[in-house]
């Protein structure tokens, strides 16, 4: 049986996530209906603009993503010391530019006079918005909802584009997290859509690389901020040069389809993270089969799951994959 999203965040344990979105009635989100021939190709732009316009509004940062034919993944980080620093005029901001609110936000905003017997009541919403703008329910909601409507508008029809819920896991280590999303963002390789990562279109993968060649990272994606995280801003800890050597690396071996060799220098990198070489490629191509639960070691695993009540023997078996052998 399913189990409500907020037993299944632990902040305690993690702020990263990845979710996953899938198509119905064997809807198209994306690409080239080959039966029909009709091309959806314009609604990765849908999805991928609506994704950078929500990490804007929310105290979510989005990590990686890929928009894909029939499904969509991205990998979240969720930001509480962010959405806690907003001033209470600040959430409510944040919050109109989604939603309209109630009469007092509203004249809260307006710097209209707040009646005694409402100030209760506007306190709640802002405790509530807050709240909402760093949940990964409510984010995905805001993502999922919009596109299901316009695409059901341009279908010409009604009832559900999406699967019922959104899937989600808790990514409880930093090699569980960039295995994720070299995951993530080597979809397009992996399905033969693409053949390098900068002609990986709609993917988080292609904005870094754009932006790596001018010397910068994308605004509107987590940053890598190296090892050192001494005084320095939010971040992935871990260096872009080397996950993008990385990422190249895997995605050369994925597309030629057999066994592949890593590097020296790559090996080198995936020492620090503890991962061997085979199981570094077994994990980027095959992540979505081999963990169906929170992703880490044991001892994290194990951690994880006595904050949250879950019994971990459901999730322990996948364990030795990010240990190196």
């Amino acid at each position: 049986m399913s189990r409500p999203r907020r037993t299944q965040v632990s902040i305690e344990d993690t702020p990263f996530y990845h979710t996953t979105s899938r198509c119905v009635r064997k809807a198209w989100l994306t690409g080239v209906d080959k039966d029909s021939g009709r091309s959806y190709e314009h609604r990765r732009e849908w999805v991928e603009s609506r994704l950078i316009e929500l990490a804007g509004v929310f105290s979510i940062d989005i990590a990686a993503y890929a928009v894909m034919s029939n499904h969509l993944h991205v990998v979240l980080r969720i930001d509480i010391e962010s959405a806690n620093r907003w001033t209470d005029r600040e959430a409510v901001e944040h919050w109109h530019q989604l939603f309209k609110g109630t009469e007092i936000t509203q004249k809260f905003l307006k710097c209209e006079i707040i009646e005694s017997h409402e100030i209760n009541a506007l306190k709640h919403s802002i405790a509530l918005y807050r709240s909402r703008l760093s949940d990964i329910s409510w984010f995905m909601r805001c993502l999922n909802e919009p596109i299901a409507r316009m695409a059901n508008k341009e279908d010409k029809c009604t009832g559900h584009f999406w699967e019922g819920r959104f899937k989600s896991q808790a990514l409880l280590d930093e090699a569980a997290v960039l295995a994720c999303m070299a995951y993530v963002e080597l979809n397009p390789i992996r399905a033969k859509m693409a053949n390098t990562p900068e002609t990986s279109d709609h993917t988080s993968l292609k904005l870094r690389v754009k932006a790596a060649l001018k010397g910068k990272q994308p605004e509107k994606l987590l940053p890598f901020i190296g090892n050192e995280c001494l005084k320095q801003p939010k971040g992935i800890q871990f260096s872009l040069k080397d996950y993008l050597e990385l990422v190249d690396e895997t995605g050369r071996i994925l597309r030629d389809d057999k066994r592949g060799f890593i590097s020296a220098s790559a090996s080198k990198i995936l020492t620090r993270l503890n991962i061997s070489s085979d199981n570094w490629i077994h994990i980027t191509s095959e992540f979505g089969k081999l963990f169906h639960g929170p992703v880490g070691t044991l001892q994290e695993l194990t951690s994880y799951c006595e904050h949250l009540g879950k019994r971990r023997r459901h999730f322990a078996h996948c364990c030795d994959y990010l240990q190196t052998s």
